[in-house]
């Protein structure tokens, strides 16, 4: 039964990230670059200021500039860049690295324009609080005759965060992550739902289940002083030890960034099947690459618009960092690590890849090896379903008029969502959460090319102010 079911999702998901989506997402953000002549590399020196500066008092909005980077952040630093990575390697080879670089350098300026358009278009509920997003600027940038498009995101959104990124992959990673230390043998184990767990995967289901439904009950504020904690702090912590194996295997970069370019393109293939392996590694790298840094998805445009800004470019610059953080910084060190190691090609399966790889990297015992990897997975994919039970909370608000008594039951549903999500099996997961993320994108990447006037114009009338 769930083989038949696995093979299901697998012929849905290779339709969703087929060849159109693909050259849809990559020709939107070829289409923002150009328009905005490169500005994620021109004017990555004032992005990297913004972030830092303090916001007015009294501006609109609910969560400072940095709040609301780091709460979209904590809902994109995850299981994507620790298994997500790993699992694209182990399926397109290490191309799919490239590919993943290619889709972040192009994505930073598609992320630019849809946190642009959040803050340019967010509104106001009646109890005070911002909401926005890609449903508001389809709606009020595109007009009424296209809200359609706008309850088919929102709809989508709201399964992403429920079936996808949000909950069953995040703890079904941080739960995967937990067993791998405390009893990778499976020595004690538990019959549920007709199958054997270890006790390891359960307890930290319920533990992950309780931290998670203490921080979501108290909504935006709660989730984004925890993620302006957490999300820094972690960050930088993997990126240490992942730059510790770099360091210690300095010698072998050149030879890896070699192997990953020429697996981009197929040279690694057998005679005849090159084009099949570019394609896969292709296929793997953008899909995994949008997963994980989401740029097109249209969430992080949810966090910007409730940033206390008056300037919707100015939002847009330091939101475009969470690209350049997510992808270029933090994938690109798992990606290396993975492939320096070789643990992508010894028949291992998402975390356990990446934990193979700290373990023969690190100057450490295995053991504090796979803890540290253990603990950054932890936090990263903790962060990942309070981020996400916020995306999808506006989506819900935006389909049901701003119910809130309809959202307060989804946060209840939700958390239901991350209990049972230890006990999925993997591939399954991976797969369900890359066929929503695919669905989410289209909407909003129609929206993106057809304001991307809007984008050009505010854009220009910003820099030209700030020349005066």
């Amino acid at each position: 039964m769930l083989d038949t079911i696995n093979e299901v999702l697998t012929k849905i998901d290779d339709f969703v990230w087929g060849l159109p989506l693909i050259i849809l997402i990559l020709a939107t953000g070829i289409l923002l670059t150009v328009r905005l002549k490169g500005l994620q590399i021109t004017k990555l020196p004032l992005a990297i200021k913004y972030m830092f500066a303090n916001e007015k008092s009294g501006t609109e909005g609910e969560v400072s500039s940095f709040a609301a980077l780091c709460t979209a952040l904590s809902a994109t630093i995850g299981t994507g860049n620790i298994v997500g990575v790993a699992t694209a390697i182990v399926a397109g080879g290490p191309g799919a690295l490239f590919w993943m670089w290619v889709a972040a350098l192009v994505g930073t300026a598609t992320k630019y324009a849809e946190c642009l358009l959040a803050v340019k278009y967010r509104v106001t509920a009646e109890d005070g609080h911002v909401i926005g997003g890609p449903f508001y600027y389809i709606e009020n940038g595109m007009g009424k005759n296209w809200k359609w498009l706008a309850k088919i995101f929102a709809f989508f959104g709201v399964g992403v965060g429920l079936f996808g990124i949000g909950t069953f992959t995040q703890v079904n990673g941080i739960t995967s992550a937990v067993n791998n230390f405390f009893d990778a043998e499976n020595a004690y184990t538990i019959e549920l739902f007709g199958r054997s767990y270890s006790w390891s995967v359960v307890i930290a289901g319920i533990l992950v289940t309780v931290c998670a439904a203490l921080v979501i009950i108290g909504g935006l504020k709660r989730i984004s002083a925890v993620a302006q904690v957490i999300v820094p702090f972690m960050a930088i912590t993997y990126v240490v030890a992942a730059l510790l194996i770099l360091i210690f295997n300095f010698k072998a970069i050149p030879a890896a960034l070699v192997t990953i370019v020429k697996s981009a393109f197929g040279l690694r293939a057998v005679a005849g099947g090159a084009i099949g392996a570019m394609i896969v590694a292709m296929q793997k790298g953008i899909a995994r690459g949008i997963f994980s840094n989401e740029a097109g998805i249209g969430s992080a445009p949810i966090a910007a618009a409730a940033a206390q800004t008056e300037q919707p470019a100015q939002q847009g610059l330091i939101s475009m960092l969470g690209t350049m953080i997510d992808t270029i910084m933090v994938c690109t060190m798992t990606g290396l690590c993975i492939v320096i190691t070789g643990t992508w090609d010894i028949g291992l399966e998402g975390v356990a890849v990446t934990t193979k790889a700290f373990q023969l990297g690190l100057p450490f015992p295995d053991t504090i090896a796979s803890f540290i990897l253990m603990v950054c997975l932890v936090f990263f994919a903790f962060t990942t379903i309070l981020g996400w039970d916020y995306y999808s909370e506006r989506c819900l608000e935006y389909l049901t008029g701003n119910k809130q008594k309809i959202v307060k039951a989804y946060r209840w549903i939700y958390i239901l969502c991350v209990f049972i999500g230890p006990y999925m099996t993997v591939k399954a997961v991976w797969t369900i959460a890359d066929i929503f993320n695919g669905l989410m994108a289209i909407p909003n990447l129609i929206a993106l090319i057809a304001l991307n006037g809007v984008v050009v114009a505010e854009t220009k009338a910003y820099f030209n102010s700030l020349k005066k």
